[in-house]
């Protein structure tokens, strides 16, 4: 029987299946098709975090949003940095803050 999933996976996943006595066929991307795949993989985590709201998929999120930063030359500190500036300069979502609408005071 053959399972067909053409998507990519964590590194580990080929020998996990070869120790359950299943032949995993693989190959590996080229940069282009990677950072393609890493895109259509935080879609897809962010779909089971949808569904399930654990955090289990948030953790899968944040590791594949990692190598999204990793693939494009950013390291996971200046990641962590920008976020950080962006928290200092713009705040972050803590305050529970739901925009309505604004008015332009010159109507």
């Amino acid at each position: 029987m053959r399972a067909v999933h053409n998507k990519l996976v964590r590194d580990k996943i080929p020998e996990i299946i070869e120790k359950a006595s299943k032949t995993a066929y693989t190959h590996i991307l080229s940069d282009e098709e990677y950072l393609s795949e890493l895109d259509k993989k935080l879609n897809e985590e962010c779909s089971e975090y949808q569904a399930d709201k654990n955090i289990e998929e948030l953790a899968d999120m944040l590791e594949v949003m990692y190598a999204i930063a990793e693939a494009r030359g950013w390291s996971v500190s200046e990641l962590e940095a920008v976020r950080r500036d962006k928290v200092e300069k713009r705040g972050g979502f803590k305050d529970k803050i739901y925009l309505e609408y604004v008015e332009d005071g010159n109507e």
